[in-house]
């Protein structure tokens, strides 16, 4: 079985990684086979499971992430998750100013958003990504779509210190 997935074309460098160590590691991380085009086809065969995995892992390498981060989808309790910006904005101008107040000034939105929900944001073209852990996905979710709807930057603080505290309380009674 086998499936193709498009990636930007400035993105296949990452997903080879060094003398093809990076394509290499997720072939055997996902038991997978890539055959890469360098205008960004990536078409990958195995097994349906596998297959399942190693998409997220290059889509996301393909939206921005590290290979490194991009692998952690390999934990089945992490998740990949695209917000595409074109839905929310009329014009080019609006998703600048979309992806300007999820970073913040000096990235700080953005860390802060990573840090309460334990999770890593990547602003790349017209799309904001998540991969984080499934049972804090909603919470980034969530601050991201606040910024995008307007919310003031001091309102998702609060929210994202609430958050982290109720994340926290619920690893703690073990669910």
């Amino acid at each position: 079985m086998s499936e193709i997935i498009k990636i930007p074309a400035e993105r296949v460098k990452v997903l080879l990684g060094e003398g093809g160590a990076t394509r290499k590691r997720i072939e055997g991380r996902c038991n997978v086979k890539l055959d890469v085009d360098p205008d960004g086809d990536v078409e990958v065969e195995g097994d349906a499971a596998d297959i399942f995995f190693a998409r997220d892992v290059v889509k996301a390498i393909g939206r921005g992430f590290t290979a490194e981060s991009a692998l952690r989808l390999m934990g089945h309790d992490y998740g990949l998750y695209i917000i595409p910006l074109k839905e929310h904005a009329t014009s080019d101008k609006a998703i600048t100013r979309f992806k300007g107040r999820v970073i913040g000034e000096n990235g700080r939105i953005k860390s802060q958003i990573e840090a309460a929900t334990d999770s890593m944001l990547s602003v790349y073209g017209s799309t904001i990504s998540i991969i984080s852990r499934i049972d804090t996905m909603e919470y980034a979710k969530e601050a991201i779509g606040m910024l995008i709807d307007g919310a003031r930057h001091t309102s998702v603080l609060r929210y994202l210190a609430k958050s982290k505290r109720e994340i926290m309380e619920a690893r703690l009674r073990g669910q």
